[in-house]
């Protein structure tokens, strides 16, 4: 990984892909590289280590012109980042660049330099350009003939882009595992793994499903399936809006992206609150008939959305009283799992890319499941188009790598999902009409906190030589301690652990000193007392407490207890509310640390291996 754009026109494309690549840096990425073949029919590659501006600079000092191309960002899975490991790979002729992995790669790697094939870099990649290319040289063929007895060789999951620098005619997309997307141009195409990368030039779009290989031409675009066979892809016109440059008066994505958490929640529940009742009409007549029937609910998600999973099992069995199970989508896939009876399957992505989590939803459709639902960010994503029923969260492209309006509105979603069942199951609608009210009240109780960063701007300047953290919470704000604790050690690179406030005598209390500050989310709820008494666990070990918590909660603060007190909120969304403070904490500590908070080393945004 990590993103792909290519074009074949003839004009030249150079600017179209480095452009491209600009729009892909918010994935996340070590090195940039982009191979052109010229009017002459020569492929000149360039790499850097770092930026895509490196890249952009090295092309300046070249007059690098061509109609033909392939550029692609690295996220490193094998081989350290460095130029001889950066994409576009060579074989000869054979130019690709590859999203995923190879996961037979090292047989493979044997197999080839037997061949008499030399290896100039350590990745998984390189072994695809060579095999292409040793299946040329040996049995011939179209290049889509040659890509289609490859295939079978590879085990893994990939998005690869070849070109041919004898035949600039042509470009090959194959995708399993890995997304890729054809852009629709006049007399011109285009290949990335993202649309947001083409949207300068189109927009028109093709998504490519799995086990997709398409032969992308200039003026004509035939897709063929894993058998060789042509198959009809639609093309899809994207309204999508979005301008890689746009921090508006923020400096970065992060800090622009936790401000428009208000407007974000508002779009979420834009059409889904009529007449004082959930609206969830989008998801057609047949899905009252399924929610009638569920009797148990099982959540997959990854990182920050398996956190809003954590958070919604609480309204789940609080509310409907629904029994909810939530599981890490790289666990539940290689495991046997057991199917309760009459459950609903639902996957939470912000990218609907992640490739545990589409794994665990194609397993699921070979268990007994009652059907699958996708909550997702991103409408034309494989999660949704594969999942039986989707809800969009409506958040708006997300930049920042790592995530915070997808969070909340996921969470405004899931919240919307768990009282249209909780009705259904025989929930009052009084208790139904007071929750919409709730939740109308929503944004505004967001935009209250919000005024709150100057002072916990201040709090962050006590992390600046810290090197690790406790989060604490009980009951639904125990996720949000998780969520707290992983935006910390993604943001400010601080070694942070959550822990459910009552297992802190289980073991976590031996770590406690003066040296490690003890975040504690503490609204004033009926599990007050009980974490009034853990914090004073704390307290009397010497441990430095950070309680964020209501004004009216009683707290005192003192040269070892740091009190934030933030205004009302209702208790049910107060993990919604609960999560800003430790989002902004987390910005500014980032910011004191010197850390790149858009793009913390070794991530990436939608992560598209397992």
């Amino acid at each position: 990984m990590c993103g792909i754009i290519a074009a074949i026109a003839q004009r030249d494309i150079v600017e179209i892909l480095l452009e491209g690549l600009r729009r892909l840096e918010y994935r996340g990425y070590d090195s940039a590289g982009l191979t052109v073949i010229n009017e002459s029919g020569h492929a000149i590659r360039l790499r850097r280590l770092g930026k895509v501006q490196k890249l952009v600079e090295a092309v300046e000092h070249l007059s690098l012109v061509g109609g033909t191309g392939i550029a692609h960002t690295r996220w490193a899975t094998h081989g350290q980042p460095s130029e001889v490991n950066a994409h576009p790979h060579i074989s000869k002729h054979i130019i690709i660049a590859h999203n995923g992995i190879i996961e037979n790669h090292a047989s493979l790697r044997v197999k080839l330099i037997e061949h008499g094939y030399e290896f100039v870099s350590e990745t998984d990649s390189e072994v695809v350009a060579h095999l292409i290319h040793w299946e040329q040289q040996m049995q011939g063929g179209t290049l889509s003939e040659v890509v289609l007895r490859v295939i079978p060789q590879l085990q893994g999951a990939y998005g690869i882009v070849v070109m041919d620098s004898r035949d600039p005619s042509v470009l090959l997309a194959i995708r399993l595992g890995s997304p890729l997307v054809i852009g629709q141009g006049i007399r011109e195409n285009f290949i990335a793994s993202d649309e947001l990368a083409l949207l300068p030039v189109t927009r028109r779009f093709i998504y490519l499903e799995e086990g997709d290989i398409a032969e992308v031409r200039r003026g004509h675009i035939k897709i063929l399936n894993q058998n060789g066979k042509p198959v009809q892809r639609f093309g899809i016109k994207s309204n999508v809006q979005y301008d890689a440059n746009d921090k508006g008066h923020y400096s970065h994505y992060m800090h622009k992206e936790i401000y428009e958490q208000p407007i974000a929640i508002k779009n979420t529940l834009t059409g889904r609150l009529k007449q004082d009742k959930i609206n969830l009409s989008e998801l057609g007549d047949n899905f009252k008939m399924l929610l009638n029937q569920v009797e148990h609910i099982q959540i997959i998600a990854c990182g920050t959305s398996y956190n809003s999973g954590m958070v919604s099992r609480y309204w789940f069995e609080s509310l409907a009283n629904m029994p909810c199970d939530v599981e890490i989508a790289s666990e539940y896939r290689y495991r046997k799992p057991a199917v309760r009876r009459n459950s609903l399957f639902i996957v939470l992505s912000q990218s609907g890319e992640t490739a545990d989590t589409l794994e665990a939803l194609r397993l699921s459709k070979k268990l007994d499941y009652l059907g699958s639902l996708a909550i997702c960010n991103v409408e034309s994503s494989s999660l949704v188009r594969e999942s039986d029923l989707a809800l969009m969260t409506k958040a708006g492209i997300e930049i920042g790598v790592a995530s915070t309006k997808a969070f909340t509105a996921q969470l405004t979603v899931l919240l919307m999902l768990v009282v249209k069942l909780a009705r259904l199951h025989g929930m009052a609608a009084i208790t139904e009409y007071k929750i919409v009210q709730i939740l109308k009240k929503l944004p505004t109780r967001i935009e209250q906190i919000l005024t709150q960063e100057k002072t916990i701007q201040k709090l962050a300047e006590g992390f600046y030589d810290k090197n690790h953290a406790f989060f604490l919470g009980r009951g639904d704000q125990y996720p949000i301690a998780m969520e707290g604790a992983l935006k910390l050690k993604e943001i400010s690179y601080i070694h942070a652990e959550a822990y459910a406030a009552g297992e802190l005598k289980h073991g976590p209390l031996a770590l406690i000193d003066e040296n490690i500050p003890v975040i504690v989310i503490a609204p004033n709820n009926q599990l007050l007392e009980k974490l009034k008494s853990n914090i004073e666990e704390v307290r009397t070990r010497g441990g430095l407490l950070y309680i964020f918590t209501d004004k009216d909660a009683g707290f005192k603060a003192n040269e070892k207890i740091k009190i934030i007190s933030l205004p009302y909120v209702e208790e049910l969304i107060a993990p919604i509310f609960y999560i800003l403070p430790l989002q902004l904490l987390s910005y500014h500590v980032g910011l004191i640390k010197g850390t790149n908070v858009d793009q913390p080393r070794n991530l990436a945004k939608s992560v598209t291996v397992e």
